[in-house]
């Protein structure tokens, strides 16, 4: 389902202060595979899921999706790459503070043109796999880390996506909040979805789920 080939990422290139984040990275991702990206903070996780779902491009190399090159895509069609066939899920949960969490699931779905009954019923199924139904008219503000990280993957499943990014979804959670959501990971894995998670966290060691660990370090495979 995806491949990663001879990937660099170099920030600031051609200056002194040029950065390789990524150096010759290849590997590839099976269909309804769980994979985590394992390393400690700056060995290049974060970069390369944001390559992977076209929110930054690579300086060298590719990255195919269902056989379609994705990596340097134009702007518009990364955006509908993006909505169409990636659900991220970000370390810092990046919800609106004052949206209900029903509305923060809705905000992916506004481009599509879909009606209300439509954008009810996919805003609903996400929120039920999520487990965050009871708090759909909750300000994001008043939830709890755990629920923050539930209200951002239903949004990250709304549109049904094929492949879910994770970068650090457990750093700032404590340990019960990172098993209830190991617990979500594992329905999504047993639904068909594709996962990729960023973490150094220890808690997904050793996960009968898990088909691939991938270790980084220094921007490299290790």
């Amino acid at each position: 389902m995806i491949h990663v080939k001879n990937l660099y990422k170099t920030f600031n290139p051609n200056t002194q202060t040029a950065f390789h984040a990524l150096k010759n990275i290849s590997f590839e991702v099976k269909e309804n595979e769980l994979v985590i990206l394992s390393g400690v903070s700056g060995s290049g996780k974060s970069t390369l899921l944001a390559i992977i779902a076209s929110l930054l491009k690579p300086t060298s190399g590719a990255v195919i999706v269902h056989d379609k090159q994705v990596a340097k895509l134009p702007d518009l069609h990364a955006s509908r790459f993006r909505n169409e066939d990636i659900g991220f899920i970000f370390q810092a949960f990046n919800l609106f503070d004052t949206l209900s969490v029903s509305e923060n699931i809705t905000i992916p779905l506004i481009p599509l043109g879909l009606s209300q009954k439509e954008i009810n019923t996919k805003v609903t199924d996400a929120m039920n796999l999520a487990n965050i139904s009871h708090k759909a008219k909750t300000t994001a503000k008043d939830l709890s880390g755990g629920e923050k990280q539930r209200c951002a993957i239903a949004r990250a499943l709304v549109n049904r996506p094929k492949i879910i990014l994770c970068d650090e979804p457990t750093a700032n959670l404590d340990k019960e909040n990172a098993l209830k959501f190991i617990d979500v990971i594992k329905t999504l894995k047993a639904k068909g979805f594709t996962i990729l998670i960023a973490t150094h966290d220890s808690i997904f060691e050793n996960l009968p789920e898990i088909n691939q660990v991938i270790h980084m370090n220094n921007g490299e495979l290790v």
